[in-house]
């Protein structure tokens, strides 16, 4: 199983990823391991998808990071 997810950190930044196991990946981005996550703190899981193939999760991360992937992330999240 594949996990599409998005966090944010503590000043507001965002990032998309996938992964197949959200804890260790989540841990990762906290401990500065990840190059693209090391200016953030705190990063907390807002939005999450599961799949079953790394091909289809690969999309999704593609196209949430797109503007219109973006665009529904910002309504999606702004609800929540």
């Amino acid at each position: 199983m594949f996990i599409v997810y998005v966090i944010i950190s503590e000043e507001g930044y965002r990032y998309t990823g996938f992964t197949s196991d959200i804890k260790k990946r989540i841990d990762q981005h906290n401990s500065g391991i990840s190059r693209w996550t090391k200016r953030g703190t705190n990063w907390q899981l807002v939005y999450s998808e599961q799949f079953s193939n790394k091909t289809e999760a690969l999309q999704r991360e593609r196209w949430l990071k797109s503007g219109h992937g973006r665009e529904f992330l910002n309504l999606t999240l702004r609800g929540s």
